[in-house]
């Protein structure tokens, strides 16, 4: 993969149910690294919060998408997922070259792998 901009993309809130589900999409800037970024269930809520503050800061860009209750409710919490997923993506200041999904499937209409 020799993409210069690839973008990180995850959601959260699918296991609750209570709520929207929201997804997160990043590219990172190569020129600025991050030092420590980790699966977020491996890190403190401390670590978690500074790192935020870190990406919000050093990524060339990133957006956040969500999917609510109405939406899952008629198309069901999966598709509503991969839908916050694209809704992140399209939201980019800048157009990733590739998208990793984190997860076994991908939003339609993306340059994705999972």
């Amino acid at each position: 993969m020799n993409s210069d901009r690839i973008c990180g993309v995850d959601e959260v809130g699918r296991g609750p149910l209570a709520g929207p589900v929201v997804a997160c999409a990043v590219i990172l800037d190569p020129a600025r690294p991050i030092d420590g970024l980790d699966d977020s269930k491996k890190l403190s809520e401390a670590r978690r919060e500074t790192l935020a503050e870190l990406i919000r800061e050093r990524a060339l860009a990133w957006s956040l998408g969500r999917a609510e209750v109405a939406e899952i409710d008629a198309i069901n919490i999966l598709q509503a997922s991969l839908l916050a997923m694209r809704r992140a993506v399209e939201g980019l200041s800048c157009t990733p070259d590739h998208v990793l999904v984190d997860g076994n499937r991908i939003p339609e209409g993306l340059p994705c792998s999972a």
